[in-house]
């Protein structure tokens, strides 16, 4: 008795509907729809910025060499002493006079290091500002931030499916799991993975690029607009990471599918042609009384 097969789609009629899906949406969500499509033309007609000119060159170099780095870096030194001390010093619930001298000199210096880090970001907000915030110094710094927090999502992504395929491995022995169960759930665990750890690095950069923005003193609309404009690009850019990653991987499984459903459909027309030998071998053997 064969079994009952499930016809797999053509890939034709995958394609047409995946098409017919994202038009759906896209009538849907106009917004997103929107938003990601301008992210993509960004991303395609964006360069580095604009150049410095020599006299802006000049100018920005002027102010960056006016923060003092090396008294930051002593009042630092300081106050991780004084940080050191106060922590040596106190109790659990408690605090005596040593301990409350040792506070009081440590937030002392941590005042006077708070004083020197709000006049260096001052100080270099206004060499930002010479730059402008279309410049290449100012686009270098978005982007830096954006791969920062795209390489530490990928990261927590590879650390978190490792984890999860020792696991699963662990618990796939135990109820006695084929390797293609395995590697379904191992997929399916590094694309949640993947898709939960790009978001949270999308969100974090959209909530810290206001920041870096107003950082540049520009003008409120221009401020606007460039942080609307970097937001969509970096949503499609993630989007566009995510799509592929999930389209690479339906992609395979669907292709080892239809091997599977070729080699069952060989192994099938085999057994039939065996069994219609025994049935031929039986009929022409079968004794004269019958």
């Amino acid at each position: 008795m064969n079994r009952r097969q499930i016809a797999l789609p053509e890939p034709g009629d995958v394609g047409s509907m995946v098409l017919r899906g994202a038009a759906g949406f896209a009538r849907r969500h106009k917004v997103i729809t929107g938003s990601y499509l301008f992210g993509i033309l960004v991303l395609l007609l964006a360069g580095t910025g604009t150049r410095l000119t020599l006299q802006q060159r000049r100018e920005y170099n002027s102010i960056m060499d006016t923060i003092d780095l090396q008294a930051e870096f002593e009042v630092s030194q300081r106050y991780a002493m004084a940080h050191q001390a106060y922590r040596a010093s106190a109790g659990w619930f408690t605090c005596d006079s040593l301990c409350t001298r040792n506070k009081q000199r440590m937030e002392r210096v941590k005042s006077d290091l708070d004083a020197i880090r709000r006049e260096g970001h001052a100080r270099m907000s206004d060499a930002k500002a010479v730059a402008g915030l279309f410049s290449e110094v100012g686009v270098g710094e978005v982007k830096d931030k954006f791969w920062s927090h795209f390489n530490k999502g990928k990261q927590f992504a590879k650390r978190q499916s490792m984890w999860d395929a020792m696991f699963i491995g662990m618990r796939s022995m135990g109820r006695d799991e084929n390797m293609i169960q395995y590697v379904l759930k191992v997929l399916m665990q590094v694309l949640l993975n993947f898709s939960m750890g790009l978001i949270i690095a999308l969100v974090v950069f959209i909530f810290g690029l206001w920041g870096v923005v107003r950082d540049y003193q520009a003008n409120p609309i221009i401020a606007v607009f460039f942080f609307l404009t970097t937001a969509c690009a970096a949503f499609a850019f993630v989007a566009t990471y995510l799509m592929g990653m999930f389209g690479a991987a339906i992609g395979g499984v669907y292709g080892l599918a239809k091997v599977a459903e070729s080699n069952q459909g060989r192994l099938n027309q085999g057994g039939g042609r065996q069994q219609q030998q025994q049935q031929q071998r039986y009929m022409g053997h079968r004794p004269h009384y019958e």
